[in-house]
C-alpha cells in the first residue's frame, strides 16, 4: 500500500470512481494457487519485479537461470518481488500501472 505505483493506481481508480477490492499481498501474502494462475495467464516473467530492491539484493546465483517454479517460490517467500498492482478485470489481468492502459481498459 505504500508503493508509489500502488498509490498512483489507487488514486486513479478512486478519481474515476472505479470499485475495487484492495488485497495487500505484500503484508497478507498470496496463495500459491492464485500466484500460479497469474503466472499461467500473463507469464512469471511479467509478474516478477526484477527492478525492485528486493530482487536486486538477491545473490547473483539466485537471479540467474530462473524458472517459473523458482520465480513463484521467490514471490511467495518475499511478496515484494511481485509487480504491483495486479488488477483482475474479470478474467483478464493488468499487471503494473500505466495510465494509458488503465484509461483504455478499465471501465469507469
Amino acid at each position: 500500500k505504500n508503493c508509489d505505483t500502488m498509490k498512483k493506481a489507487r488514486a486513479w481508480l478512486d478519481s474515476h470512481k472505479v470499485a475495487y477490492e484492495f488485497h495487500d499481498y505484500k503484508a497478507a501474502g498470496i496463495e500459491r494457487k492464485r500466484l500460479e494462475g497469474w503466472c499461467k495467464e500473463v507469464g512469471w516473467e511479467v509478474l516478477l519485479n526484477r527492478a525492485g530492491t528486493t530482487f536486486r539484493a538477491l545473490p547473483d546465483a539466485d537471479k540467474t537461470g530462473l524458472t517459473e517454479k523458482r520465480a513463484v517460490a521467490l514471490m511467495l517467500a518475499q511478496p515484494s518481488m511481485s509487480k504491483r498492482p495486479v488488477r483482475d478485470l474479470g478474467g483478464k489481468l493488468l499487471v503494473g500501472f500505466k495510465l494509458e492502459i488503465y484509461a483504455a481498459r478499465v471501465k469507469h
